[in-house]
C-alpha cells in the first residue's frame, strides 16, 4: 500500500551511517576530526595565498578559491550531521533540507568547474609559456572564478526549485547522512520522471564538460612535456600539474566509484558510506597533496606557522 500523500510537511529524518548506538561516538569523533583539519588545512592554503606576494598567481588564486570551495561543500553537511549525533536526534527541517540540498550541490558544482578551470591554466602555462602572463591576465582569472560560481548557482538553484515542487509521503527517513538530492526525490509521491531527467542531463553537461576539458588539457599538456628534449625539463614541467592532477583523480574516482556502487548494489547505506570519500575525504586531502608536493606551498606554510609560534 502507498503511504499517504502529505504535502504539509515539517521535517526530514536522517539516518546517517550506522543506526548502531555503540558507533555513535566513534562517528562523531571521526567526523568532527576530519572537518577540523579540512578547515584547517584548506585556510592555511587561502592565508598562505593571501599574505605571501610570490603567490599571487593565476594557478594559486584558483587553488585558494577551491580551498574556500572545499571548506563550504564540507561546511554544508558534517555539523549538521555532528549535531544530529551529539543531540541524539535523527530530524531536519523541511527547509533545512532544501538549503542544504542547494548549497551542497552549488559547491559540488563549483569544486568540479574549478578543477576544470585550473586544468585550463596549467595547460596555458605549459603549452603557451611565453603568452601566459598575456592570457591569463587578472581580470580574465575574475570572470573564469566568476562564470564558475554563477553556473554552479544556476544549477544548484535549478535543482532545488523542483524539488519544491514534489508532494512527499508520510515515509520521510533519508537513509544518508545529508540531504542528498537523488534519495530525496525517491520519497516523493509525485512524478518525479523530470527532476530524474534535469538531474542527470545536468550531471551529464557539467560532468561532462568539466571532464571532457580537463582531459583535453592534459592531452594537450601530455604532448608539449614530450616534445621536451631535456629529462629535467620534461620533469619541471609535469611538476607543476601533479598536484592538480591528483586531485582531479581523488575527486572524479570516488564520484564514479560512489556511482558505480550504489548501482551495483542497489544499497542507500552503502551509497552513503561510499559519498563520505568525495563529501569529506576529498575535501580534506587537498591541502595535503598542494603542500607536500608544492615547494612554494611548503615555504609559506613555514613562515606562517613560524610567525604564529612567535
Amino acid at each position: 500500500m502507498r503511504p499517504e500523500n502529505d504535502t504539509r510537511i515539517s521535517e526530514f529524518y536522517l539516518l546517517g551511517l550506522s543506526k548502531e548506538p555503540a558507533l555513535q561516538p566513534l562517528i562523531f569523533g571521526l567526523f568532527l576530526s576530519m572537518y577540523l583539519i579540512t578547515v584547517f588545512g584548506n585556510f592555511l592554503i587561502i592565508l598562505a595565498v593571501s599574505l605571501e606576494p610570490y603567490l599571487q598567481t593565476p594557478m594559486y588564486f584558483f587553488l585558494s578559491n577551491l580551498s574556500f570551495g572545499d571548506i563550504c561543500f564540507t561546511s554544508t553537511t558534517i555539523p549538521k550531521m555532528l549535531h544530529n549525533i551529539w543531540m541524539k536526534r535523527k530530524a531536519i527541517t523541511y527547509e533545512g533540507c532544501i538549503i542544504q540540498m542547494y548549497f551542497f550541490l552549488l559547491f559540488a558544482t563549483l569544486d568540479m568547474l574549478l578543477l576544470t578551470v585550473m586544468a585550463y591554466d596549467r595547460f596555458v602555462a605549459i603549452c603557451h609559456p611565453l603568452h601566459y602572463t598575456v592570457i591569463m591576465k587578472p581580470l580574465l582569472c575574475g570572470l573564469l572564478v566568476l562564470a564558475s560560481w554563477i553556473m554552479s548557482a544556476l544549477n544548484s538553484l535549478l535543482q532545488s526549485i523542483m524539488v519544491l515542487w514534489l508532494s512527499f509521503c508520510t515515509d520521510l527517513e533519508i537513509p544518508h547522512f545529508f540531504c542528498e538530492i537523488n534519495q530525496v526525490i525517491q520519497l516523493a509521491c509525485s512524478d518525479t520522471s523530470l527532476n530524474d531527467m534535469v538531474l542527470y542531463f545536468a550531471a551529464g553537461v557539467y560532468g561532462g564538460a568539466s571532464l571532457t576539458g580537463i582531459l583535453y588539457s592534459y592531452s594537450k599538456i601530455v604532448s608539449s612535456i614530450r616534445r621536451i628534449s631535456s629529462v629535467r625539463g620534461k620533469y619541471k614541467a609535469f611538476s607543476t600539474c601533479a598536484s592538480h592532477l591528483s586531485v582531479v583523480s581523488i575527486f572524479y574516482c570516488t564520484a564514479f566509484g560512489v556511482y558505480l556502487s550504489s548501482s551495483a548494489t542497489h544499497s542507500s547505506h552503502s551509497s552513503a558510506v561510499a559519498s563520505v570519500m568525495y563529501t569529506v575525504v576529498t575535501p580534506m586531502l587537498n591541502p595535503f597533496i598542494y603542500s607536500l608536493r608544492n615547494k612554494d606551498i611548503k615555504r609559506a606554510l613555514r613562515r606562517i606557522t613560524g610567525m604564529a609560534a612567535m
